[in-house]
């Protein structure tokens, strides 16, 4: 089927892990649609030539040259613009529907009934079940949908900051509407929900279909050991039994289906402007770990008040990148 399709998002590199595994697992399960991942300029040139490897389509969403419509609402909600981004996914309109999947996702089994639904289709949220979860969706493209979408986000903002909030108050009758768009858990379980409500997991987890790391620690938050297949977060205890078992199967998928990408783009002499992490000397280990290793460095030495000013963090090298987005 070539006019349907999987979206999926990926806004930095980090979330790119996310993606390729979500692909990947996508793949494993008799793949009848495309895999589309919109990325922002903030994604290397090393992993726009994986993401190659395993979506269809990889489509650079940037707000800032977009058109006029979308340009004004980002600078009236500039602090939307994460959510604005996740909005593009309604201008594939090449595509006649599509399910939206979260990088955090992972998918367990074949999801083709999806796209016997219709638009908005989503499951609850556990925080709050009269609202829907959108890490999870169908929906049709629309240029319409689109623009009306980001009037509302101009005019009412997003009650949670984020496109969940603002989602859920454009498609407000979800929760009494049409039963038939809500989504069974199945297709969204949130992985911190195995252990608050486990008699439920106990009955229908094995029927679970895709599983959605929320919450601020990922998968790739966790620390790998590929040669004993043990998961264990960093500076914590270990997670419950239930989610243990969906992080490795997460990392199995990376060890076998995406870190072999790294290593034939390196063999194969693709060039690409950055590479974010050297591959020599690396075997088992995932590369994540020192990718994940110097962008929270980073972070974290801002956080601390430790600024490069003379060097990366200079005036001048900021004041050059407010130029060019302003062009």
């Amino acid at each position: 089927v070539t006019d349907q399709a999987f979206v999926t998002l990926a806004t930095n590199d980090i979330y790119c892990q996310g993606a390729l595994v979500l692909g990947q697992s996508l793949r494993r399960h008799r793949l009848t649609r495309k895999l589309v991942v919109l990325i922002t300029p903030q994604v290397s040139s090393l992993l726009r030539v994986i993401l190659s490897k395993v979506f269809d389509e990889v489509i650079e969403v940037n707000l800032i040259d977009s058109a006029d419509y979308i340009h004004l609402a980002f600078l009236k909600r500039p602090e939307l613009g994460l959510t604005l981004t996740k909005l593009h996914c309604w201008t594939l309109t090449h595509y006649s529907k599509c399910v939206f999947l979260d990088a955090d996702t992972l998918v367990l089994s074949n999801v083709d009934e999806l796209f016997d639904r219709g638009e908005f289709s989503a499951a609850p949220d556990p925080g709050w079940p009269d609202c829907f979860n959108s890490g999870v969706f169908v929906f049709q493209p629309s240029l319409h949908t689109h623009k009306l979408l980001l009037q509302h986000a101009m005019e009412h903002g997003s009650f949670d900051g984020a496109d969940q909030g603002l989602l859920n108050s454009f498609f407000r009758n979800w929760s009494t509407a049409d039963i038939h768009k809500h989504l069974p858990f199945i297709y969204n379980l949130s992985s911190n929900t195995m252990y608050t409500y486990s008699p439920a997991f106990k009955q229908f987890g094995s029927s679970a279909k895709v599983v959605h790391f929320l919450g601020s620690t990922k998968p790739w938050n966790y620390k790998y050991n590929p040669q004993s297949g043990s998961v264990l977060e960093q500076g914590s205890a270990s997670s419950s039994q239930h989610q243990v078992v969906f992080l490795h199967l997460w990392w199995t998928i990376y060890q076998n289906n995406v870190l072999p990408l790294y290593k034939s783009v390196q063999a194969g002499g693709t060039h690409v402007s950055s590479t974010p992490c050297s591959l020599s000397g690396i075997q088992d280990a995932p590369i994540v770990h020192c990718l994940l290793g110097q962008l929270f460095s980073k972070r974290r030495k801002w956080e601390e008040g430790r600024i490069d000013y003379m060097g990366k963090d200079a005036f001048a090298r900021i004041q050059e990148k407010l130029d060019r987005f302003l062009q």
